[in-house]
């Protein structure tokens, strides 16, 4: 480190020691880091390095997706077994699946409810509600006048005007305003609060959601794994670490087929969109058969749990989000 570096007329260095760490090299690239041992400071090699490391990702998606689509199994057993450079890691892929489901989601996000719309439909309903109490009222004069009971109009007309007066005040003082959010007793006081508050401003609750979603996804590999463990239990065949990559590759899956549902429902091929439910537990018997070399059976019942689990690790995560949001 800190040796003069004589540039060549062809603009590549002439160091003896790696200009990165500084280890005295001994070939073509430091072994010790791995860097190049000559530079090139041209533009021509600028460019040169700016399409190979373009190009290079590129290669690993292009090796990695198509595997990941197909043959999810083949993808984490070579991955797990050490073919580490040609394709790209599962936590990577998992995080750019993410990133470009939330700029999805940004991007085909229609208006939310406005506070003026929400107003209106509610004058509208209360003006329904004060309309019946009033042809019930009706009903009631004609039933008395026939000397028929009316104890039962009494009830209708007294619950119609509750819920007419409801829907005014919602709609004069504001959506859930005051009032308008009653909470249960059984609810405890630590948890009532942060409810009233989400009831009173729902966007505001949606808007965390999102936020949290995107920053806490991760949460879903380690909530995940315990259920992976139980399909091998006390094996010492398959590890945690295996676990955890079938467990990451096959959430960057599920995330673009959601990225391919919203596009195709923003599309309005919304039948399309909701065929792809059925993709999910054909893409874990395969990921399953393939990584854990299993037979036709033994993927299949596990296919079967796997699906139980996956359901339960999403409302543990939606249960996590709610909490975050509310608190």
């Amino acid at each position: 480190m800190g040796e003069a570096v004589t540039v060549g007329v062809d603009g590549e260095t002439q160091e003896t020691a790696c200009l990165n760490c500084g280890t005295v090299l001994a070939g073509e690239y430091c072994h010790a880091c791995g860097q190049r041992g000559h530079v090139h400071r041209t533009l021509h090699a600028f460019g040169h390095d700016l399409l190979h490391d373009v190009f290079h990702a590129e290669g690993k998606i292009l090796r990695s997706l198509p595997l990941l689509v197909w043959r999810p199994g083949d993808l984490t057993r070579r991955y797990i077994e050490g073919e580490r450079a040609r394709f790209v890691s599962p936590i990577a892929l998992f995080l750019f699946s993410v990133f470009l489901t939330f700029a999805v989601v940004s991007a085909m996000a229609r208006p939310s409810f406005r506070s003026e719309e929400m107003k209106a439909g509610l004058t509208t309903d209360s003006a329904k509600s004060f309309a019946t109490a009033a042809r019930l009222e009706a009903e009631r004069a004609k039933a008395a006048a026939a000397g028929r009971p009316t104890a039962a109009f009494d009830r209708q007309i007294a619950d119609t005007r509750a819920e007419a007066r409801l829907l005014k005040n919602m709609a004069d003082r504001g959506v859930l305003q005051g009032g308008a959010v009653r909470i249960s007793d059984d609810v405890p006081a630590w948890l009532a609060k942060p409810l009233v508050q989400a009831a009173r401003n729902p966007e505001l609750l949606l808007y965390k959601l999102k936020n949290n979603a995107y920053k806490y996804s991760w949460g879903l590999i380690p909530i995940s794994l315990p259920f992976m463990w139980l399909l091998f239990p006390f094996s010492r065949r398959f590890r945690l670490y295996d676990h955890m990559v079938f467990v990451t590759y096959s959430l960057a899956f599920m995330t673009f087929l959601l990225v391919l549902a919203i596009v195709l429902g923003g599309v309005g091929l919304g039948v399309i969109a909701g065929l792809l439910m059925l993709v999910p537990p054909v893409h874990m018997f395969r990921q399953l058969k393939g990584a854990y070399h299993l037979g036709k059976w033994g993927a299949l019942w596990r296919t079967l749990l796997l699906a139980v689990f996956a359901t339960t690790a999403a409302g543990l995560f939606a249960v996590l989000l709610f909490a975050l949001g509310l608190f």
